[in-house]
């Protein structure tokens, strides 16, 4: 296969919880846990939570491993962005918070113009744009 535009993409980050990310990328956004694996105490081995949507051509990857942690160092440019295509629903973002995210602005005006930035327990943004890709 050549790259290109259904080539898979995985983004993968550190994370302090993964418990905590589960809640707030699951029960929060609604992805679903596409692999999960769980490794020992033994430097090397780690601890992976795969989430997205099973028809994504796209992954987010958790890791934490307990021998060496690695602190995640999210910036506030560091954005998940997705399209929602229409108004941000309230009840989403509220239920984002209620698994353990927070209501962040963005330094950037186009993000408040345009969506909502959520800031996920490890600290990184999720945005949520009403905007569609396609006039973004």
């Amino acid at each position: 296969m050549t790259i290109g535009g259904r080539s898979h993409i995985r983004i993968a980050r550190p994370s302090r919880d993964l418990a905590a990310a589960e809640r707030f990328w699951v029960e929060g956004l609604g992805l679903k846990v596409v692999y999960r694996a769980e490794g020992g105490s033994e430097p090397g081995e780690h601890d992976l939570l795969m989430l997205g949507w099973p028809d994504a051509d796209w992954h987010l990857e958790l890791v934490h491993e307990a021998a060496h942690p690695v602190e995640p160092r999210p910036t506030e440019e560091d954005l998940l962005v997705v399209y929602l295509d229409e108004e941000v629903p309230r009840e989403l973002v509220d239920r984002l918070v209620a698994h353990g995210g927070a209501e962040v602005r963005s330094p950037n005006p186009y993000w408040n113009a345009w969506g909502v930035t959520v800031a996920d327990p490890d600290g990184y943004r999720l945005v949520l744009c009403e905007r569609g890709w396609s006039n973004a």
